[in-house]
């Protein structure tokens, strides 16, 4: 759906005044997103009328059910495409590891996975679980560490995310920005051997993290009853200035490289003023970021999905290395990575 028309089922859905109508429809407008996907969209509604008596619109448990029936579907169609473009047999994969943080059902969708893309039954699963926007960066941790302690293993990374079931209908101002933001998506990719891949692979070499001192407020993402909530300190992109660089310009130093010599960037575009933030933090040139605005405009913030659309848009268009990758979520947290 197009931003325009998210502004308008966010006024509807929220039953706002026409003056906190207007005050969506500029926030909207300048989240640098042009269009989005929302899994819960039926015939142009959001939500059915009989499930949305409460002013705070759907119970948790509503929300869950939907989930359970959505994420799967979701996170298979991305996997299958990642196996696809692999070529590889699907009884080769040695391992599973599934990303998600806006729901939570057990079986979860990793065990769908195995059954509707016939894995084998043996497979060794992993599931990283509520770590927020930069949860695919902690999957690629994941796969990277398997792949150094079994180096003939075969790792299937799949992500999926449905912000929408959270958006809020609630009179709560606060919520406005989360609900302009977030949209839903799914990415996978498949980690081989360094001797079955491609000429010139794309390899992590190197991952990183850092909490900020003192930040656990900036940034929380809490389970309540009627959906998860969110909240976003204004501090945020003051906090990432502040302390980016110092952190990065270090990590990078211990593995043996430095901001002058990357060649690109995939940052999580948790908002426009997130990636202002980095390019000031950092001194880049606009074009730095233009990938991530780019997802962020055609897409929207699909949480830990959305470097993965970044690093494939990078991908595609064979952008020079070393690439680092930037992700920020709760306590205040700096995710990175380093490819080659």
């Amino acid at each position: 759906i197009s931003q325009g028309r998210a502004a308008e089922l966010a006024s509807s859905m929220a039953r706002h005044s026409q003056t906190a109508a207007d005050r969506l429809s500029v926030i909207y407008g300048l989240t640098g997103i042009t269009r989005r996907h929302v899994a819960m969209l039926d015939d142009g509604h959001l939500i059915p009328d009989e499930v949305s008596a409460s002013p705070e619109g759907p119970s948790t448990a509503w929300r869950m059910k939907r989930y359970e029936a959505t994420a799967g579907p979701l996170a298979l169609e991305a996997a299958s495409a990642a196996l696809d473009q692999s070529g590889l047999d699907p009884k080769s994969i040695t391992h599973l590891v599934t990303v998600s943080c806006t729901g939570f059902a057990a079986p979860g969708f990793d065990l769908g996975l195995v059954r509707d893309l016939d894995l084998d039954p043996s497979i060794e699963r992993t599931h990283v679980g509520f770590m927020g926007c930069h949860g695919a960066m902690n999957g690629l941790r994941v796969a990277r560490l398997i792949g150094r302690a079994e180096p003939e293993s075969r790792v299937l990374l799949c992500a999926a995310e449905l912000c929408s079931l959270h958006f809020s209908y609630g009179p709560d101002a606060e919520q406005d920005i989360p609900t302009a933001l977030f949209a839903d998506g799914a990415a996978a990719l498949v980690g081989v051997p360094r001797a079955e891949a491609s000429a010139q692979p794309w390899r992590v070499a190197a991952s990183g993290s850092c909490v900020i001192p003192g930040t656990e407020d900036a940034m929380t993402w809490k389970i309540r009853d009627h959906g998860f909530e969110m909240t976003l300190s204004p501090q945020i992109p003051a906090l990432i200035r502040e302390y980016l660089k110092p952190w990065l310009t270090a990590w990078l130093e211990r593995n043996g490289t430095n901001l002058e010599s990357i060649g690109s960037w995939a940052v999580h575009p948790g908002g426009p003023r997130i990636l202002d933030a980095v390019r000031v933090a950092l001194g880049l040139d606009k074009a730095a970021l233009a990938d991530s605005r780019a997802i962020l405009a055609s897409h929207g913030n699909m949480s830990s999905p959305t470097v993965l659309f970044i690093i494939d848009a990078l991908m595609r268009r064979d952008a020079p290395r070393p690439c680092v990758v930037l992700g920020f979520g709760p306590g205040l947290a700096i995710e990175a990575a380093l490819i080659r």
